[in-house]
């Protein structure tokens, strides 16, 4: 069984490239990340303390709802 680790730096790498294509911006402190998007929305959306799991969950979610997230 692989290392769930091992694949973290992939994992980051890929969140970043998806972020940037949804036109959030990432901020990483410790293992907790930020996610913030001020293009396309009323006022902006910012979420903080999130895991790398929870991150990936809410770009996807804004991927598959477009770019009216919701």
């Amino acid at each position: 069984m692989a290392d769930p680790k091992q694949d973290h730096p992939e994992r980051e790498a890929h969140l970043r490239m998806l972020a940037e294509k949804l036109e959030f911006k990432v901020e990483k402190t410790g293992d907790s990340f930020a996610l913030t998007r001020t293009t396309d929305v009323s006022s902006p959306l910012r979420r903080k303390h999130l895991t790398l799991d929870q991150a990936e969950d809410l770009l996807s979610i804004w991927k598959l709802r477009g770019p009216h997230g919701g």
